[in-house]
């Protein structure tokens, strides 16, 4: 625990206290104190006597007892006096700063055993011990939302976030990296998509306006159980890879809804560029222009309808057979069959793949 939070738990009883009173470590150094200028100093006292009572012990004019959730105690608390007023002191103080403790070290050990398990630093056969440690619900469902912040990260950024899911026995916010913190959220187990996209975009949105901060949020798929956080972790880093190279213009990414693209981001590289040269000829796909690209695209935004799409494009309806036909002498596809509508658009995906050259996890 921090010696900052003992410090502030002394400061705010030393009106109440009429004595001073403290807390020491195991070397008996005083590391919290309501007289600022003993902090720092070694107390005379035997400490092994101290954290090995179960009750409080007098040394040198003043009461100690050992407080913690532990079986070793690795604090204490001392009053000034060995009265019937310290005695009362020493009693209050002990239990209230073992509670405090208690209270801290779950919270903290809680969000670094979260962490542990997304990042896979934790074995898999220590998970459910930890878990039942720490009464962590082992039943809940719960999801890995991955905000990526495109600007200079900031500490407000991440207590933003903090504030936005205060209950933190349920919800846990982790800083991953510079740009990435990571939350796991408890969800209903019948929470749909569009309610975690909608949750997703309620964080970007606030980020935007309170802090004028702006993210990238990959959402991973909602498991049971605590082993398979690190699955979800790693579905949210993958949509926003994946986001990255065919979806550039949301900023909300759920894995359940990458498609197609998600089974082109698994491919090995040797694989789609063999898959190129066997549906193109040679150097093919490289012939389309910008323009060409951009009607192939609006057609099929348009479900291959070519009198649709040259309405969209304020173009003469044979003028766009033209270009269609252009488009089949250069790739030998016909992009009004369907069979060759499809391939041609996965190819142009798998295009797109190779030429960003993502980093997969």
């Amino acid at each position: 625990m921090s010696n900052r939070v003992f410090q502030s738990v002394i400061h705010q009883m030393r009106d109440v206290v009429d004595r001073t009173i403290g807390i020491i470590d195991e070397s008996g150094a005083v590391i919290a104190c309501s007289d600022l200028t003993r902090i720092g100093e070694v107390r005379n006292v035997n400490t092994a006597s101290v954290f090995s009572a179960s009750s409080f012990v007098a040394f040198d004019g003043c009461l100690y007892q050992s407080f913690g959730t532990h079986m070793r105690p690795d604090n204490a608390v001392f009053v000034e006096g060995d009265d019937a007023a310290a005695q009362n002191y020493i009693g209050v103080l002990s239990v209230a700063l073992s509670s405090i403790k208690q209270f801290y070290d779950e919270k903290y050990d809680r969000s670094n055993f979260v962490k542990n398990i997304i990042l896979d630093n934790i074995l898999p056969g220590d998970i459910y011990l930890k878990a039942r440690e720490l009464h962590f619900n082992n039943d809940s469902t719960r999801v890995v939302f991955l905000i990526r912040l495109l600007d200079k990260a900031d500490v407000s950024v991440y207590d933003g976030i903090q504030s936005l899911f205060p209950d933190k026995t349920k919800d846990f916010v982790i800083n991953i990296s510079e740009s990435d913190i990571a939350l796991v959220k408890e969800v209903k187990s019948d929470i749909d998509g569009k309610a975690l996209a909608s949750l997703a975009r309620s964080v970007a949105d606030s980020l935007s306006s309170e802090f004028y901060a702006h993210a990238l949020i990959g959402i991973g798929t909602p498991v049971v159980g605590v082993k398979d956080l690190a699955k979800s972790f790693k579905e949210a880093q993958v949509a926003l890879e994946v986001g990255k190279v065919f979806d550039t213009e949301r900023n909300i990414v759920s894995y359940d809804h990458l498609g197609i693209a998600r089974l082109i981001y698994q491919l090995p590289t040797t694989l789609c560029e063999m898959f190129l040269k066997e549906i193109f000829k040679v150097g093919s796909i490289e012939t389309l222009d910008q323009e060409t690209l951009f009607t192939i695209q609006r057609f099929f935004e348009n479900n291959l309808n070519v009198s649709e799409t040259s309405r969209k494009l304020f173009v003469h309806r044979n003028t766009l057979v033209y270009r269609l036909e252009k488009i089949k002498k250069l790739t030998g596809l016909d992009l009004r069959e369907f069979d060759d509508a499809i391939v041609f658009k996965v190819a142009l995906m798998v295009k797109k793949y190779l030429d960003a050259n993502p980093v997969k996890y």
